[in-house]
């Protein structure tokens, strides 16, 4: 499974201290994570005892290593909880349920660490998003 293990596994980043974070909207339809896409990839636990699951994530930004930030889709309701952004259904979930952005938690992925490129998140949704990112973490 992509994003698994090895190298190229999905991990957990230290949001206030990966450097400066520059998101950008650039969703291109190539086969490769972009900020402002739904990619699916292998997500650990918070336990972060070797398990997880497949699921979708939000790519926020690019880092200059090569690896992208990203943050986790759920189905899963969490209105009035800030750390949960809401922004709606879309092609990234085939029953049309609506999703939330988990923003208290960002994941480092690796371009081979990617199972599928869904689609891309509209720029409106996205910078709902990085707005939140931003100012829970300081990013510029």
């Amino acid at each position: 499974m992509p994003g698994r293990f090895g190298p190229s596994a999905t991990t957990e980043a230290q949001a206030r201290r990966v450097g400066r974070v520059r998101t950008e909207y650039s969703p291109a339809h190539d086969g490769d994570p972009d900020p402002g896409e739904i990619v699916w990839t292998w997500v650990p636990f918070e336990e972060n005892d070797g398990r997880g699951k497949d699921r979708p994530v939000l790519v926020v930004a690019r880092e200059d290593t090569g690896t992208f930030l990203a943050v986790q889709l759920s189905s899963k309701r969490h209105d009035g909880d800030r750390e949960w952004v809401p922004i709606g259904s879309g092609p990234w979930d085939r029953s049309g349920r609506d999703s939330w952005v988990n923003v208290d938690r960002v994941l480092r992925l690796h371009e081979k660490g990617m199972r599928r490129e869904a689609c891309a998140l509209d720029r409106m949704r996205f910078n709902l998003v990085v707005h939140r990112l931003r100012e829970r973490y300081g990013w510029r």
